[in-house]
């Protein structure tokens, strides 16, 4: 029978006898050793060339961690180094800076044809009893958001902490949301410079709770975390395709990646169309600034097929994070919006002027219409018209409402 307290594969104590051991401690401070990428080498090489490193990991952490701690194969490619001393955190610091530097340095051989050099990220926490892991494990988590091949210690007032914290609670919210159908979508509305009238509206979605507004900001993650994202896609079709059956107006709905690798889109849209007698040239799908997302033959293939069938296509918030011109032009959407960060600052960054000059002189020989958000002023707008472009919107014109102006 198999000794639960110790790893088959490395013979180091495992999960069952690290949890009993740290339940029988005052104080302890643990390092939580993940490999880098350690899919990667089993993809590559196999898995048995991938046991082959794990088993080399843990000879050679035994080496190197300090002589009077206790080593611990976690998970997979985990493993928990343990030290009952106090330490300080610049000691912590200093013993965690050692082991990773040891394994840049170090190469794995496997046999004599093939040797892996891997890297470790190190999530460090102080305390006592099982949290003590978790802490461990949020800290790799957290290190990662920015970098591999370094450490992090645990500190509970982190600002990613506070959004793991908010992400539990919206999650619950969302569901919560979906069960009562407090999903409602608002409206903003899209002036045409030129004829200086309403012609189009974004589609907007908010959570009401007790007539308080939550904007997707707050929730979206949440939403992504608990794999809602399409059923919130789809209550924004449902809820604008109503809206504006009996209106000329055309109307934009944000869609996500997701929405599109889940390829539900075009299905689900011809079928409000019919149910709605929607014209689909109404309809402009509004996707995030990044457009490296359009990248694969198959997501080419539906927003191909969906501009076959009439609806436009929409880049939202181009300018922010990663833009790629040479991506736009190959693409090629019927309508660009200048993030609104630009907008905001037009008058006063010289920077966010020449951006935006910049995109404008780009859209107008692509023949691609431009949209500028987060208008707020007369003096914004008044530049917005001498620079040329199409449409704007933003609370200078209206903030989102239930109903139509």
């Amino acid at each position: 029978m198999q000794d639960i307290y110790y790893d088959s594969l490395t013979k180091l104590p495992s999960r069952f006898a690290l949890i009993e051991y740290l339940q029988d401690l005052q104080h302890a401070n643990i390092c939580l050793i993940d490999v880098d990428n350690f899919s990667n080498i089993n993809s590559a090489y196999g898995f048995e060339v991938g046991d082959t490193v794990l088993v080399e990991m843990a000879r050679l952490i035994d080496i190197c961690k300090p002589f009077s701690s206790k080593l611990f194969r976690l998970n997979s490619d985990e493993f928990i180094v343990v030290c009952t001393e106090v330490m300080s955190s610049k000691k912590l610091s200093e013993l965690a800076s050692s082991i990773i530097s040891f394994f840049d340095q170090t190469e794995i051989v496997v046999s004599d044809e093939l040797e892996i050099r891997v890297s470790v990220s190190i999530g460090i926490s102080i305390g006592k009893g099982s949290d003590i892991l978790n802490h461990a494990r949020t800290a790799v988590k957290e290190l990662r958001e920015h970098k591999r091949s370094s450490y992090k210690i645990y500190d509970p007032n982190s600002s990613f902490i506070k959004k793991q914290h908010e992400n539990v609670y919206w999650i619950q919210k969302i569901k919560e949301a979906f069960e009562e159908e407090r999903l409602i979508t608002y409206y903003q509305p899209i002036v045409d410079n030129k004829t200086k009238k309403i012609t189009k509206y974004e589609c907007l979605i908010r959570i009401c709770e007790n007539g308080i507004l939550t904007p997707p900001i707050r929730f979206m993650e949440a939403s992504r975390l608990t794999g809602t994202l399409s059923l919130v896609t789809k209550t924004v079709i449902e809820q604008s395709f109503k809206k504006f059956s009996d209106s000329e107006y055309e109307f934009s709905i944000n869609i996500t990646s997701t929405d599109l690798y889940l390829d539900y889109l075009e299905e689900h849209l011809l079928k409000c169309v019919k149910k709605y007698s929607i014209r689909p040239s109404k309809v402009s799908l509004e996707m995030l600034e990044d457009i490296s997302t359009i990248n694969t033959p198959e997501i080419l293939e539906q927003l191909n097929s969906l501009r076959y069938h009439g609806f436009k296509i929409s880049i939202d918030d181009f300018g922010a994070q990663s833009s790629n011109f040479s991506r736009l032009l190959e693409f090629s959407p019927d309508y660009l919006k200048i993030d609104g960060s630009f907008v905001k600052n037009i008058l006063n960054d010289k920077k966010s002027l020449i951006i935006v000059e910049a995109v404008v002189l780009l859209c107008k020989k692509s023949n691609i219409k431009i949209i500028a958000e987060f208008v707020h002023s007369k003096e914004v707008q008044e530049k917005i018209e001498e620079l040329g472009i199409d449409y704007s919107q933003g609370y200078y014109f209206g903030e989102p409402k239930a109903d139509l102006l």
